[in-house]
Formats: structure tokens, sequence, C-alpha cells
């Protein structure tokens, strides 16, 4: 009978249904827990800094529940210019913001952490994607949002639905990171923890 060597729980800190759904796609067997952390950035702070932080924090918050485990952390902001977003207040702000974006460049920063518990190491990183949107008409960001309700995404862009529609361009090297997870630097964190997403030869035992 041929059996998997064990690898340790992975968590993921998230209470994002679009973060779950894109580590499900790695194939391993996961565990989710709701982070309670203030997210609110500090004055002064980057956003590379505030994803950082947040990535690293949402990891820690759940630490205590799940010994032995490894753990995920991700946040993620949206940049123009010297302003950050982050996920819309209601639908007036999802107006304002995709007004803002529309025929302009956005970068969004995701903040990534794989915490283990056990020897207090984390690794952190933090992965930029840009998108430029389309210039948008006030009817079209309106239509757009009486589909998708993007409510809980950062800059109210909804890339893995109808959000796709609203940009011209996206550069980056990691498409998952538009969505909030980014899953190549995620499997080479894994890595270095020994979690191997494909086995090796060898890894299989009879």
């Amino acid at each position: 009978m041929s059996k998997i060597k064990q690898s340790p729980t992975l968590v993921l800190a998230s209470s994002s249904p679009y973060r779950r759904q894109l580590l499900s796609q790695l194939g391993l067997p996961f565990r989710v827990h709701h982070p309670n952390i203030d997210e609110s950035a500090i004055s002064g702070e980057t956003a590379r800094e505030l994803v950082s932080r947040l990535a690293t924090q949402k990891a820690w918050a759940v630490s205590a529940d799940v010994p032995g485990s490894l753990i995920i952390g991700s946040d993620q902001v949206s940049v123009q210019g010297d302003k950050i977003e982050g996920k819309p207040r209601d639908r007036q702000d999802a107006i304002r913001q995709l007004s803002d974006a529309s025929g302009q460049e956005i970068t969004l920063q995701t903040g990534l952490a794989l915490l283990n518990p056990t020897s207090g190491q984390v690794q952190v990183d933090v992965i930029p994607y840009k998108v430029r949107f389309r210039k948008l008409t006030r009817p079209q960001i309106e239509a757009y949002l009486d589909v998708e309700a993007p409510f809980g995404c950062c800059g109210s862009l909804r890339a893995d639905g109808l959000g796709i529609a609203l940009l011209e361009s996206l550069t980056g090297d990691d498409p998952s990171a538009l969505i909030g997870l980014p899953l190549i630097r995620l499997v080479e964190m894994l890595d270095s923890e020994g979690v191997r997403v494909i086995p090796e030869p060898g890894s299989i035992e009879t």
C-alpha cells in the first residue's frame, strides 16, 4: 500500500473565498481559520510595509489554535500614485475607487507570509502586479457592480470575474497575485519547509 509522507497541516489564515479557491489549486489539504486583527494602516507606513505586516499578523493571530501547522497569511492593497486603497466600504466607495482608477495604471501589492510556529520561522514577501484600467463610464461601473458586487475585493476589482472586462492590460510575474494569493512564491516557501506540491521520486513510501 502506497502513501505520501506526512507533511505539516497547512492553515490558511484568511476569510477570503478567493484565497481559498486559489490555494485549492495546489491540491494540498488545508484548513481555514479566520484571523481577528486590526487591519488599519500605521501612520507613515508604505503599501509594501502594510501588506507585509498584516500578512504576518494574520498568520500569528491563528497560530495558538493550530499548533504544529504551517500557516499562510496574505493581504493586498491597490496603489495609485501615493494613494493606498483596500476593500471598498460600500457601493458608493466602490464607485469612487473605480472612477479614480478609470484610464489609470494601478499596482496591486500582495503580502505573503508563511509561518512555522514550531520553529518561529516566518518567510515574508511582497509581490507586485500592475493593471491598467480602460476608460470607464459611470453606467459601466454601475453595471459591473450590479453583476459582481465586489465589495470584498481590493480596489473593487474582481479580476477572476467580470472585472477582467474593466482592464486594458496586465503586467506581472505571478497572475495569482492579481487575485490575492501569489501561488508561485508560496510554492517556493512551502518547498523550503519541506512541503513538495509535486512529490519528487523517493517521496512515496510503499
